[in-house]
């Protein structure tokens, strides 16, 4: 998923696609290890999906931090 499709998308709405994410990522080590995997690839791209999403997350929590000290 793009970041700005991400960023569209509500903070809960973003937690649970990072959950998904995570246990995605978890099945697919396992595949490997297993051998069931020969496309190695969906693994990074999984990573980066989280990360982006880990990365939205810290800059809405930061901006409720800015917004709440201004008051």
């Amino acid at each position: 998923m793009k970041i700005s499709e991400l960023k569209q998308k509500p903070e809960a709405e973003l937690q649970r696609i990072l959950s998904e994410d995570r246990k995605k990522l978890g099945q697919f080590r396992l595949d490997l290890a297993s051998g069931k995997v020969k496309d190695i690839r969906g693994i990074r791209q999984i990573k980066k999906e989280i990360a982006r999403i880990l990365t939205l997350l810290r800059s809405f929590s930061l901006e409720k931090d800015v917004k709440e000290a201004k008051k």
